[in-house]
């Protein structure tokens, strides 16, 4: 083994290539995420970089075959490549590999078949179902800017339909239903992806119950003591500002005893004949006067 070691620097002798292209290229795509990977290149101790390439059916076509170096790994040390941003279009790509060392490269390894990124397995995405109160609510797995997600939520109860919700956006909770005390209520979701017109499985159900959280007895007899105390004091309170304002602005005169009218108005003034006549004037003499 020291001996084949000692012997690479001669066989790197006057830019003669020897080293092996890289194998066993294979593409592992899921939710729209490529990772390119390949068997590692065995040069002893040395440090081998790796160039990824690609070619899409446009620079097939009409850029005279031209091959892109992949934006996150050119060069590369480790024997995979992120190209998730390489893949922009839903179309067959050619993705190629080769070895350096130092100034000098390998073969390069092609991808059989060419990957589209409509091959790639779309799962159920992760979420996370609560309650909020009286509110049901789910919280979605994000898994980037070209998933929407169906939502299906229903009561658990014999009869009932399933309702179904789209959802857009992810990694932000979702209101999905008020829901109704002691009731159990399931949810259940599924990806799609537009750019591919595919969508994954529905995930498996995950149900919440809602708790008679109508009121506790406690709290329902304070509130209940509290209306009565707002329906006594409100109107005696109104009331007494009324007096208030009342003998504030006008306050009431006592009149003395001697001008109060015991009898009715109309009973003094209706005197018949023969009172009246009882009660004329006697006029006195003036003797009568003076003697007085």
């Amino acid at each position: 083994m020291w001996l084949f070691y000692t012997l690479i620097p001669c066989l790197l002798i006057d830019e003669v290539v020897l080293l092996p292209a890289p194998q066993n290229l294979s593409i592992q795509s899921t939710n729209m995420k490529h990772l390119l990977t390949w068997s590692p290149v065995i040069m002893g101790e040395e440090t081998i970089h790796y160039s990824v390439e690609y070619q899409g059916e446009y620079e097939s076509l009409f850029m005279s075959h031209i091959w892109i170096p992949s934006s996150r790994c050119s060069p590369t040390t480790v024997p995979e490549c992120d190209i998730t941003d390489d893949i922009t279009a839903t179309v067959p790509y050619n993705l190629r590999v080769r070895a350096i060392l130092s100034s000098h490269t390998s073969a390069w390894s092609i991808l059989k078949p060419p990957f589209n990124r409509n091959s790639t397995i779309l799962t159920p995405p992760g979420m996370e179902v609560t309650k909020d109160g009286f509110h049901l609510v789910v919280k979605l797995e994000d898994l980037g800017p070209l998933f929407e997600f169906l939502v299906a939520y229903w009561r658990r109860e014999p009869g009932v339909k399933e309702h179904v919700k789209i959802v857009k956006s992810s990694g932000i909770p979702v209101h999905l239903e008020t829901m109704e005390p002691v009731a159990v209520y399931c949810v259940k979701a599924q990806t799609f992806v537009r750019a591919i017109e595919r969508h994954s499985a529905f995930s498996q159900a995950e149900c919440v119950k809602m708790q008679g959280e109508t009121l506790p007895l406690a709290l329902a007899l304070f509130a209940f003591v509290g209306f009565m105390l707002i329906l006594v004091v409100v109107p005696l309170s109104i009331w007494k500002m009324g007096r208030l304002l009342r003998y504030s602005c006008c306050p009431g005169v006592v009149l003395p005893d001697t001008l109060k009218i015991t009898n009715s108005p109309q009973k003094l003034i209706s005197c018949r004949r023969e009172e009246v006549e009882a009660c004329a004037t006697t006029v006195l003499p003036s003797e009568e006067l003076f003697r007085t």
